[in-house]
């Protein structure tokens, strides 16, 4: 794999309902028989930080997916903070991949993306083949550092205080949208080690997604819906550790210079998993993994899909 940008405009586009009022925008790329891979992506991305990922796995054979996730860019943007509740996001992923014909896919997923696809293999561990997350801790994980089970993480708490500015109604979006090239200068050259990995080019995609009606409202909701479930919402119980195992390979894959998710939310994770379980740490990486390092995410997740091919 090389440097260069990818060709992304020969990649083949498309549409899938998921709901009466509700399609996904994709991007595919991959033979049509290989094993189904979906790639989920964060906030405040699209499809397109996938874009160094997504011809190597179609070239080792896989069929690679990656939609736009609810709200986000050419998907459709229902109305409503309920609308962005974790379940009906991993139903999204479920009917997307039986819009292909299939009933399980490989599920790699960053940020937003990777709390999606923690819930998605507890929800549907059968439809899950082998699960590869990326800078996105798992949700008991998230919620003990933010005090849900044990003293609050202080640090965490500071680092996450994005997440309770965002519960503001409309407030967030004005401020943000009054210039949304200097968001998402901020979001990504500001945050990130490696300034080079987001050309001029990558800025404004990420820019002219972020800014269409609604997109924006969208992704501040996935936060919004967050805070008012019963993992993270402070006023309720814990559910009971059995619902919070995961029953498939999994590897996280952690820039170690994360902004916003400090690196303890990957230590003591060993008693939510009942199948193998690794971590891949990348140093001097920001939050941005797949995006800074490439060659290093690329690598890690063939490496780990080849050791637990039968699994």
């Amino acid at each position: 794999m090389t440097s260069e940008q990818p060709a992304v405009e020969s990649w083949t586009h498309g549409f899938a309902e998921v709901e009466s009022d509700v399609r996904l925008h994709y991007v595919s790329q991959g033979p049509e028989d290989g094993p189904l891979m979906v790639l989920l992506h964060g906030f405040p991305e699209f499809w397109y930080s996938w874009r160094h990922q997504i011809p190597v796995m179609a070239e080792a054979g896989y069929r690679v997916i990656a939609p736009d996730m609810r709200g986000y860019n050419e998907s459709d943007k229902p109305k409503g903070v309920r609308r962005y509740a974790i379940d009906r996001l991993t139903a999204d992923v479920m009917v997307l991949i039986r819009h292909f014909g299939r009933e399980s896919a490989v599920i790699v997923a960053h940020d937003w993306g990777g709390g999606v696809a923690w819930q998605f293999a507890l929800q549907y561990p059968d439809a899950t083949d082998r699960l590869i997350v990326m800078n996105a801790p798992h949700p008991a994980a998230f919620a003990r550092e933010l005090g849900k089970s044990k003293r609050p993480n202080l640090r965490q708490l500071c680092r996450s205080w994005y997440m309770f500015f965002f519960q503001i109604p409309w407030l967030p979006e004005f401020i943000l949208l009054r210039n949304p090239g200097r968001f998402i200068e901020s979001a990504f050259r500001g945050r990130s080690i490696r300034k080079d990995a987001f050309s001029d080019d990558d800025i404004a995609a990420y820019t002219e997604a972020v800014s269409k009606p609604g997109a924006l409202s969208a992704g501040i909701n996935y936060y919004r819906a967050a805070l008012r479930g019963p993992l993270l919402n402070p006023f309720s119980k814990p559910p009971p550790m059995d619902e919070l195992i995961i029953r498939v390979p999994t590897l996280l894959i952690w820039g170690e210079q994360d902004h916003a998710l400090g690196i303890e939310l990957t230590h003591d994770l060993e008693q939510y998993f009942e199948a193998p379980f690794e971590i891949h740490y990348v140093p001097d990486t920001s939050h941005w993994v797949q995006q800074e390092q490439p060659e290093d995410c690329c690598e890690a997740t063939l490496d780990f899909l080849a050791r637990y091919a039968s699994a």
